[in-house]
């Protein structure tokens, strides 16, 4: 079949929209309708040429929600019609990975994927001369249909609006598996957030889901208050609105210090040790981070 698709030819250009020729599903695979899909942060680090594993000409996006088409032989999970959600780290629930109560990663695909291949290591798209067109993360949800493995979906019910269940694939669990998954954070805690964007969100989200009674979201733009508020957050720092030392200041609001910080910025950055009580754990990272000098 042929599909539309925003492609990556190269590093560093814009993407070109244009018909691709799709195959259709092989064993253990879905053929998806993407209905709407999010832009994440990671897409555009690949893009920009400074992801080490980006591969060109391939078709990004990783967020994503659309209907199953058809489902390849052996997919016993799915049918025809089901809502999902494209996962790029799959749950084949039968790895050493995934029976491992320490991480989800499953390794499944993961060789495969990482070379921008389906499981059988070869892709599904290509150019309509044939020149083959690489998956992105497993995912490549900035197409009008894409097919992925039934590993690699997530189905939901039928009444979720994909414009907002779309961001459940990365930012939405990110965010909030940072707080419950990683930090633990316990009730009556204290969290200091570094970056309001979808990540940050996501986190005031997870911290409000966890109990925290005091969430202060730190961000240099005043237009992310009334949504941070609506995901929980308590208060709100503009740090060019701080005379003197933001550390000092955030201590002071927060009566000593921080039992959580999350750095949701997108940036390497060592967050001071000071934002932390005595038995506070500070920096814990978001997302994907890339080095700015």
């Amino acid at each position: 079949m042929r599909t539309r698709a925003a492609v990556a030819m190269e590093a560093g250009k814009p993407l070109e929209i244009m018909e691709v020729n799709l195959e259709g599903p092989k064993a253990g695979e879905v053929l998806v309708e993407i209905k709407a899909t999010g832009i994440c942060h990671t897409d555009e680090f690949t893009l920009s040429g400074a992801d080490p594993e980006g591969l060109f000409p391939a078709i990004l996006g990783h967020e994503g929600a659309g209907v199953v088409v058809e489902c390849g032989p052996g997919v016993t999970s799915l049918k025809p019609g089901d809502h999902v959600i494209p996962l790029y780290t799959p749950e084949c629930r039968t790895c050493e990975y995934c029976l491992n109560p320490k991480t989800n990663l499953c390794q499944a695909i993961r060789s495969t994927q990482g070379q921008g291949l389906m499981p059988d290591g070869t892709s599904r798209f290509s150019m309509l001369d044939g020149t083959p067109i690489l998956h992105y993360m497993g995912c490549s949800t900035f197409a009008n249909h894409t097919v992925l493995p039934e590993i690699a979906l997530a189905k939901v019910r039928p009444d979720a609006p994909f414009d907002k269940i779309c961001y459940i694939g990365c930012g939405v669990t990110t965010g909030i598996g940072a707080v419950i998954n990683t930090a633990k954070v316990e009730i009556g805690s204290t969290a200091i957030v570094f970056g309001l964007g979808g990540i940050g969100l996501n986190v005031i989200q997870g911290l409000r889901l966890a109990g925290a009674d005091q969430i202060v979201g730190v961000d240099l733009n005043p237009g992310k208050i009334e949504m941070a508020c609506r995901f929980g957050m308590t208060d709100f720092v503009n740090p060019t609105e701080v005379s003197g030392d933001l550390v000092a200041h955030l201590v002071a609001l927060t009566g000593g210090g921080a039992d959580y910080t999350f750095d949701a910025t997108g940036n390497v950055v060592e967050c001071d040790s000071r934002l932390a009580t005595g038995w506070g754990r500070s920096d814990c990272r978001c997302g994907s981070q890339s080095r700015q000098d």
